[in-house]
């Protein structure tokens, strides 16, 4: 075994992180973590510390940590036929499995999957299928894509521009042109807060439908959005959103694609995020949950309505022209039938539902009330604390002070992983499904001592 030192070096020498503070990182001026096992809600470092992940990586490993029928699964796979290529009709046991057991979990309407590797790749496809899709229907002009501020939907270009947050735009000259952005369904940052819930649902449809009127109807192909958001804040829409938001889409004839990455495969207590609101979405962009993030794996659940049109585009132009190397990878398939068995077994999506419920509720009992806690908030096993300035004045932190960073840091120190989100100071919370009301209580407890500890 190399010697953590070692490792250390190398790391800085030759690893490129992804979102992370290159100059500080290469200089050595932000700790390592050099991860070498798990179990269940718990992973375990090379320093010798073991850690209750409250964000389950990032938001994906639903059915905790060391599944060994997942691992057997993909051994099992790798000894058989470690790959082959989806392309021109091929496929595998466990591609074809795979999609069935997919079609079958997804909402109402939904004809075939497209598997990928990543969310943002899913989502690539995803614009790419629309811009397809208006082309056969003799729509070339209809080809905008709308999105919402503080939205997260990826990091590549098209993907990174449909994302709403600055961190993922800033010096990537991003976003691109055919990707616009309208209000995100955020009450607690309301614009005026004698607002009700009905009043900022309102406020959301006047945004998008005067964003519809000034770009034109006939330009806009689709409307992307993540159930709850995820990475801009967790932030559970208001009541009655999604159906408002649905009627207008309907009403211009724009697709509406759901962003189910982070809320696919229980993670609101439901199968899939779209049931949990009633959405009736044309297209479902699936990943992180699909396998627990055992391997990579993502996926496009394509409807009805669009399967039709891209069936008569084959026929008029020829074979579709989109496709990866790894679509539909077996190793990837093999451990996602196994996960979605073992999501069935365990009983994840109620206990995302019942234990969810008991730590979102745990959460505002113990910080509600802190003068410095703006809102506590949370659907299913997502959670989030947002920190205020003045409570009653509505004022937040200088976002210099960095007091979401500091609240992760002392939580960090004791033992409990949470994300500090990139915008604002929130601190958020996506535990592995099979938390248990006495882990979801430490994870509590441990916060509570974490806020006073930096602020009192």
């Amino acid at each position: 075994m190399l010697r953590n030192d070692l490792l250390d070096q190398w790391d800085r020498e030759n690893f490129f992180h992804p979102s992370t503070h290159l100059a500080q990182h290469a200089r050595g001026e932000t700790p390592n973590r050099i991860v070498s096992g798990g179990k269940g809600v718990f992973i375990e470092d090379r320093d010798g510390n073991r850690l209750l992940d409250a964000f389950a990586g990032l938001y994906c490993v639903n059915v905790g940590y060391g599944r060994p029928e997942i691992a057997e699964a993909i051994a099992e796979q790798a000894k058989e036929l470690a790959y082959y290529h989806a392309y021109v009709g091929h496929g595998t046991e466990a591609s074809i499995t795979l999609a069935k057991m997919v079609l079958e979990r997804a909402p109402q309407g939904m004809s075939k999957v497209y598997f990928g590797l990543g969310g943002s790749d899913a989502n690539e496809t995803n614009v790419k299928l629309t811009w397809y899709y208006n082309n056969i229907l003799g729509r070339p002009e209809k080809k905008k894509i709308i999105s919402r501020w503080r939205g997260y939907h990826g990091s590549g270009l098209v993907t990174g521009s449909l994302t709403g947050l600055e961190l993922f735009h800033k010096k990537f000259d991003l976003p691109l042109d055919r990707i616009l952005h309208t209000e995100a369904p955020y009450y607690f940052r309301r614009p005026d807060a004698a607002m009700s819930e009905a009043d900022f649902v309102a406020h959301c449809v006047a945004e998008l439908e005067a964003l519809i009127a000034r770009e034109g109807a006939d330009t806009i192909a689709a409307f992307i959005g993540e159930p709850v958001l995820g990475t801009g804040g967790i932030v559970p829409p208001p009541q009655g959103y999604w159906q408002a938001i649905q009627a207008v889409l309907e009403k211009h004839d724009i697709l509406l694609i759901a962003d189910e990455v982070v809320t696919g495969f229980g993670r609101l207590g439901t199968m899939m995020g779209s049931d949990h609101y009633g959405m009736k979405p044309d297209i479902v962009t699936i990943a992180k949950g699909l396998t627990s993030a055992y391997a990579p794996l993502s996926g496009s659940i394509i409807g009805d309505r669009v399967w039709t049109v891209l069936e008569q585009g084959t026929d008029e132009n020829g074979p579709i022209g989109h496709g990866w190397t790894y679509s539909a990878h077996p190793i990837g398939a093999a451990a996602g039938v196994a996960n979605l068995k073992l999501i069935d077994s365990l009983g994840l999506v109620e206990n995302a539902a019942e234990t969810g419920a008991y730590f979102n509720a745990a959460m505002s009992d113990a910080l509600a009330d802190h003068s410095h806690v703006g809102e506590v908030r949370g659907e299913g096993m997502l959670a989030a604390v947002e920190f205020m300035d003045d409570k009653d004045k509505r004022t937040f932190f200088d976002p210099s002070k960095k007091v979401g960073p500091a609240v992760s840091a002392a939580l960090l120190k004791r033992g409990v992983i949470a994300r500090a989100m990139p915008q604002g100071d929130i601190l958020g919370f996506a535990p592995p499904l099979c938390l248990t009301p006495a882990e979801a209580d430490e994870i509590v407890s441990k916060t509570a001592e974490a806020v006073a500890e930096v602020l009192g």
